[in-house]
Order: structure tokens, then C-alpha cells, then sequence
């Protein structure tokens, strides 16, 4: 898939760049809540999902009073 097809935004998530949006559609992850299902390690490993990607869905689940897995509340 050409990060060219894919949406700039998917679902509920923040905008965070084609290429982690591609990361994310090809391991099925289109809400939040899937996000939220998925620790930090676990979404970096996945190509085309960077620091400022992790940093941007952090901020959008803290805003929800949600962490990725594995991961203590603030």
C-alpha cells in the first residue's frame, strides 16, 4: 500500500502522518481505544511509527485520561 492512498486522518486518531497511519490500518488499528489496547515497544516496532508519532498519540490518550499498555495512569 502507497502511503499516497492512505487517509491523512483515520477514525478517532490524531493526525500523525501517512506513514504511521499506514502502520496502523495494516495491523488493523483505526481507533484510540485499539491504541490504548497496544503498549508504547509494540507500536514503535511497527514500520512507518516514530518518537513524534508515540509522542502525538500519548497526548491524544491523556486527553481521554487513557495510557498504552502496560502503562500506569498520570
Amino acid at each position: 500500500m502507497s502511503t499516497r492512498d492512505v487517509p491523512a486522518r483515520i477514525g478517532d486518531l490524531p493526525p500523525i502522518g501517512r506513514p504511521a497511519n499506514s502502520a496502523l490500518l495494516l495491523a488493523g488499528i483505526t481507533t484510540l481505544a485499539q491504541v490504548a489496547a497496544r503498549s508504547r515497544r509494540e507500536l514503535l516496532a511497527m514500520h512507518g511509527v516514530g518518537p513524534k508519532a508515540i509522542r502525538i498519540l500519548n497526548a491524544a490518550l491523556a486527553e481521554q485520561g487513557h495510557t498504552f499498555a502496560g502503562e500506569a495512569p498520570r
